[in-house]
């Protein structure tokens, strides 16, 4: 799944995804119990969670929580600080030097809004995360969203919208937009 796009329920496609994430969700369990100063078993699990080797200066404190592992693009010098989570699968890119401070949460799918859709599809759009960008506490980037460079998301915010450059955002009020 890539760009604003729906997948079914079932469908061939959600059939390797679900396989992807008990495979992804087996080795991060592993990877969450390692001792601390185990490096080269900590690289060793990313390489199979991310499917390549970590960029250079990258830093991942577990505990670490993906779904796909396979869509997550890092750039070198990224820190990202534990009990954090992405659910990848439509595609998170983090830019040199973000920092993400702990327990952040990257969602990538979801579900249509309409009750009838729900059940049978799954929705999804990517997350860009430009350079040096820097990521509060308990924050939570929803699907679609595009963070500009040097801007700043203060802790527990929820960002369901595109954030502009050198900019910081804050907030978690829910309003109703819509009723059916």
């Amino acid at each position: 799944m890539s760009g604003d796009r729906l997948m079914r329920i079932h469908s061939a496609e959600f059939q390797a995804m679900a396989e992807r994430v008990l495979r992804a969700t087996e080795l991060t369990s592993r990877l969450n119990v390692l001792p601390f100063e185990d490096e080269e078993g900590k690289a060793e699990l990313f390489e199979q969670i991310l499917g390549r080797p970590l960029p250079a200066r990258v830093t991942i404190y577990p505990p670490f929580y993906t779904d796909h592992g396979l869509n997550l693009e890092l750039a070198e010098r990224v820190f990202i600080n534990q009990n954090c989570t992405f659910l990848d699968y439509a595609g998170i890119r983090l830019g040199e030097r973000v920092m993400i401070g702990p327990k952040a949460t990257f969602i990538t799918v979801g579900h249509p809004v309409d009750p009838e859709e729900r059940r049978g599809w799954l929705s999804g759009a990517p997350i860009d995360v430009a350079e040096n960008v820097w990521i509060g506490a308990g924050a939570m980037i929803l699907p679609g969203v595009s963070i500009g460079r040097d801007a700043v998301i203060a802790a527990g915010a929820v960002v369901a919208d595109d954030v502009p450059p050198a900019s910081l955002v804050t907030g978690t009020k829910a309003a109703v937009h819509r009723r059916w």
